[in-house]
């Protein structure tokens, strides 16, 4: 019987390589490969600076700290995202707002203005499974009404919104680097991307206990910093991004056009160019399938089974949360299926015969 994981890392001996150079280079800390991988993620995504950090999570920490996130402020962001999506602002004591989402399960554009008071400071759209939010509707929105923008790209690395990346439109760009992302540094970390030296070179202090220099301490930061043997990883995954991207977009028209007869496919937008960091069906069946295909060796998700304010961290803090129709109704019925920048169609069309033959189509 076949194997077939839910992603899997790219791994080469480029990447052998890179690692090994970086080991034996004698520096690990912010360094030389940083420094190149930042520049390089800047290029790529199209920004004038890209700022690492030790995950998204650390990240959006220093950013909502650097941009002045305080306590009483409020942040809309769509409910149906990974948790680390909200973590740092509710550590900055600023209150979630959750807005529900559209069919793409990004963040619904018509809803956004209706959430907005005299407290709302910022919006962050999530790129949610690698499909760019309606970044158009959002930044007119954010510009009619003085907020900043934070795109959440955890899971969008090289996607575009009309033709250019995600990550270069907001005020700021939040990316992951971990194992299961499209760009992975084969463990944790992320970056920072944005056209606001100010705000970079502040964000490069706080990852590094406030510092410019080495024993000149100009704020109190923290450390959030980022490794040599992880950024020489991560610079051979980015010049190998566009390929593994285009691969996972013809796994997904494979899904497409084999199953949008038995389950809901995911859409892609006109203006979208997305990268399926996850292929995301819907069935009122889910449970039974992802049984069924796991008997058939073939690995299955959910992402997300809970949406966050329904989560009890997020129920005991507040009790004026929301009912959000359409978050509720997906998070019943959503499978994601396996995909990544190498697997291979004869797996793909194993997947889909397991999914037909479920259904009784084969």
């Amino acid at each position: 019987m076949k194997k077939i994981p839910l992603s899997r890392v790219f791994l080469s001996e480029e990447v052998r390589q890179a690692a090994l150079r970086a080991l034996e280079s004698g520096s690990y800390i912010l360094t030389k490969e940083c420094e190149a991988f930042e520049a390089e993620l800047a290029d790529y995504t199209g920004t004038k600076h890209a700022v690492l950090c030790s995950s998204w999570t650390a990240g959006v920490f220093l950013l909502h700290h650097a941009m002045g996130v305080k306590p009483g402020d409020e942040v809309l962001v769509p409910s149906h995202t990974a948790f680390p999506s909200i973590e740092p602002m509710i550590h900055r004591g600023a209150k979630p707002v959750f807005i529900d989402i559209d069919k793409t399960y990004c963040l619904d554009v018509d809803l956004i203005e209706a959430a907005i008071t005299s407290r709302t400071v910022g919006i962050l759209p999530v790129h949610l499974y690698g499909h760019p939010a309606n970044l158009d509707r959002v930044l007119e929105i954010a510009r009619k009404h003085h907020l900043w923008v934070l795109e959440d790209c955890a899971q969008a690395q090289g996607a575009r919104f009309n033709g250019r990346r995600v990550g270069s439109m907001g005020d700021a760009g939040a990316f992951s680097f971990f194992p299961s992302k499209n760009l992975t540094v084969l463990g944790d970390g992320g970056c920072i991307t944005t056209d606001d030296a100010a705000l970079a070179d502040k964000l490069r202090m706080l990852r590094n206990h406030g510092r410019k220099t080495k024993y000149v301490h100009e704020l109190v930061g923290y450390n959030f910093r980022f490794n040599e043997i992880q950024a020489a990883i991560g610079r051979v995954g980015l010049r190998k991004i566009d390929m593994l991207n285009e691969h996972r977009r013809k796994v997904a028209a494979r899904y497409t056009e084999r199953l949008s007869e038995v389950v809901r496919t995911p859409p892609e937008k006109a203006w979208a160019y997305a990268v399926y960091h996850m292929y995301v069906i819907r069935t009122e069946r889910r449970d039974a399938l992802a049984n069924y295909l796991q008997g058939k060796g073939i690995a299955t998700g959910i992402h997300y089974p809970v949406p966050n304010h329904h989560q009890p961290a997020i129920t005991k803090m507040y009790s004026d949360l929301p009912a959000l129709p359409q978050t509720e109704a997906v998070v019943k019925e959503i499978l994601s299926l396996p995909i990544y920048g190498e697997l291979a169609l004869e797996d793909v069309d194993y997947v889909c015969d397991s999914i037909l033959e479920f259904f009784g189509e084969q």
